[in-house]
């Protein structure tokens, strides 16, 4: 019978923590520019309203990184197929919310299904097929570090290339397309770059999870800026401290990765929330006072 130290033990055991330090040395880089790429491409999320479509992408995500394991090939290529065929299936089929959500509800079962069946099928070690699932700190390897970093850093190259005019599609898409932009196909270059961003993430926190990692930061920084400078700069902290947090905690316990990522990301969102709601109720009682010409403002 598991007694509440020994459980308490499993969750938090430092022994021998420096030791264990140098299995990390990969996941902490990677976790450090995974939290750079899903704060930043979080915040156009929030922005779009797309954390359903996150789910949808991880899920055939998790199948494309399953087929790549039951065949025995990069698990992240297979991660990264998996995910641009759900971005480009959901930006072709759901031009409006509606058509897409419908698209997304059609692509998680389907995808999870695939994923679960391709892991049946797998021979291998069991930690394998978990790690797909909830995430893992020891098993980014020298190649898949470079491959992970290198599909960053083109995350990264167009998220730069493209944040202005899609900044400003995602605000008033109506009044951006009579100016002339490209709105659907900055719609479709996102979804391509938040398929990628999915796939680096669920090597980390998992498929199941990935929404912690790509959603929460940013949606905790919303709750207290509206600064298109402060927003990704919150959105980018909470995401790299949730994630080398989750990492640095997992490695002195025996739970995976993933349960330390969300709980670090959910605190941040409650303690934003907290702090937005109370600015609201701040602004709602604050007196009036007579502003320039004689207009009425809260102090």
């Amino acid at each position: 019978m598991m007694t509440a130290a020994g459980t308490w033990q499993q969750i938090f055991d430092f022994q021998d923590y420096g030791a264990l330090l140098g299995l990390v040395r990969n996941s902490l880089i990677v976790g450090g520019v995974l939290g750079l790429v899903g704060g930043l491409t979080g915040v156009f999320v929030v922005l779009r309203d797309l954390p359903f479509a996150v789910h949808g992408i991880s899920e055939l995500s998790f199948a494309g990184a399953s087929a790549a394991l039951l065949l025995g090939v990069n698990v992240v290529a297979g991660s990264i197929a998996g995910s641009l065929v759900a971005a480009l299936a959901i930006g072709a089929l759901g031009a409006r919310a509606r058509d897409r959500n419908s698209a997304i509800g059609v692509l998680m079962p389907f995808g999870l299904g695939l994923g679960v069946l391709f892991l049946a099928l797998y021979k291998g070690r069991s930690a394998n097929k978990f790690g797909l699932l909830t995430g893992q700190i020891v098993a980014i390897d020298d190649p898949r570090t470079g491959w992970m970093l290198a599909v960053s850093a083109l995350v990264l190259v167009v998220l730069a290339a493209i944040w202005r005019p899609l900044t400003f599609a995602s605000a008033d898409p109506q009044v951006a397309e009579a100016r002339g932009l490209p709105v659907r196909g900055l719609s479709v270059a996102f979804m391509l770059v938040l398929g990628l961003a999915i796939a680096l993430s669920v090597q980390v926190v998992g498929a199941l999870l990935v929404l912690s990692l790509v959603v929460t930061p940013a949606a905790a920084a919303s709750r207290v800026t509206g600064s298109p400078v402060l927003l990704p700069l919150l959105s980018v902290l909470f995401a790299v401290l949730a994630t080398e947090g989750g990492i640095l905690l997992a490695l002195g316990s025996s739970v995976p990765i993933s349960p330390y990522v969300t709980t670090i990301s959910f605190l941040f969102y409650a303690v934003c929330r907290l702090i937005g709601a109370r600015r609201a109720r701040h602004r709602r009682t604050a007196p009036a006072v007579p502003g320039v010409g004689g207009e009425v403002v809260r102090a």
